[in-house]
């Protein structure tokens, strides 16, 4: 009897341990935590003569952690870059000396992550520019219609007088606009021509060639003659889908006529364009605008607009707050030059003939 009660007893032992064996699987993963987590950057050139770098902007990153098979590094608001090794190295490219917030992850077999970030300061330094595309008009004849198309006409049924009243028609033939002597002639005249009183030019890059920064230098002699409106300038490429002034507007040097000595230069934005009072624009005095070339100039970087007249920077555009109202100014743009005549709120001389505007060349650094 008690070895029957025993053998029962037994069976029923072995029974409830398979039971509890089978109650823990095999396949249930143990999630594994990286730890120790360290983050090592060097600035290329750092030394105490140059305590922010050489220069040059680089930096290499290093990051080590137990129980990590791959990293990842975010520089400031950028897209996170993976890295199997832990290393990254980075070229900042904003000029100046600057402070960069640089965030580090480590991630597991298990993909669990910890992560760490650290603030560094880096310099810098001005780039070297390099001319990307130029005009020196060199070669008698047409403009190079590679670099250059025309707005033809007064800008009627959709825009007639191109929105601001002008009296001219635009053309592209030879009495308006050909290259001579090693320069651009663009020519206002008063004659009857497609029932307007005047004539003109107006070329522009569009679609041919569109750039977002970089340093604009054109050298110019002006028209003279009150109602003359010679322009060298710029506008959004994408001015056919977002309109103006959403695209943006850089007027690189703007003459007018009847108030002979002053060039101005400006911009328009949403925030504020036309007839807005608060435009704004830069003026400066030039005695000998029509009888001698001067070079007028823009750079456009990610912050600021800088005018300059023969190399001296007259006026910037640097708001305070940058939005899509205040700076449009982060897309391609396209140059434009022409003479206008008249507008809304200026006449033209009744004895005013032809006045030409000559641009001996065009460059563009980057």
């Amino acid at each position: 009897m008690l070895n029957k009660v025993l053998h029962v007893i037994l069976l029923f032992f072995v029974s409830c341990s398979g039971n509890s064996d089978s109650m823990i699987s095999p396949e249930t993963e143990v999630a594994i935590i990286p730890s120790n987590l360290s983050l090592t950057i060097d600035v290329l050139g750092l030394d105490t003569e140059n305590p922010n770098g050489d220069g040059s902007g680089t930096i290499t990153c290093k990051a080590t952690a137990f129980n990590a098979v791959t990293y990842g590094f975010k520089i400031e608001n950028e897209a996170e870059v993976k890295s199997a090794s832990g290393e990254l190295d980075y070229t900042f490219s904003r000029e100046g000396t600057n402070n960069y917030l640089v965030t580090v992850f480590a991630y597991s077999s298990t993909g669990h992550t910890i992560s760490l970030f650290k603030t560094i300061t880096v310099y810098v330094g001005e780039k070297p520019l390099k001319l990307v595309w130029s005009d020196e008009f060199d070669v008698n004849g047409e403009p190079d219609d590679s670099k250059w198309g025309y707005d033809l006409g007064n800008g009627c049924p959709n825009l007639c007088g191109w929105g601001n009243g002008e009296k001219q028609y635009y053309t592209n033939r030879p009495e308006n606009v050909k290259v001579e002597d090693g320069v651009l002639k663009i020519t206002a005249k008063m004659e009857a021509y497609q029932g307007f009183n005047y004539t003109s030019a107006r070329l522009l890059t569009k679609d041919k060639y569109e750039f977002t920064y970089g340093k604009v230098e054109v050298k110019a002699k002006l028209p003279s003659g009150s109602g003359t409106w010679p322009a060298i300038w710029m506008l959004g490429a994408n001015i056919d889908t977002v309109g103006w002034p959403a695209c943006g507007e850089i007027d690189i040097m703007e003459h007018w006529g009847h108030n002979p000595k002053i060039v101005s230069s400006a911009t328009h934005t949403p925030a504020c364009s036309g007839g807005c009072s608060g435009t704004k624009v830069g003026e400066t005095t030039v005695n000998d605008f029509s009888s001698g070339f001067h070079v007028y100039g823009l750079e456009w970087t990610e912050d600021a607009l800088h005018f300059s007249l023969d190399g001296t920077i007259l006026y910037t555009y640097k708001p305070d707050v940058k939005d899509s109202n205040t700076w449009p100014y982060t897309k391609p743009q396209f140059l434009i030059l022409n003479i206008a005549m008249g507008g809304n709120w200026f006449t033209i001389d009744e004895n005013f003939t032809e006045s030409t505007m000559e641009i001996d060349y065009i460059k563009i650094y980057q």
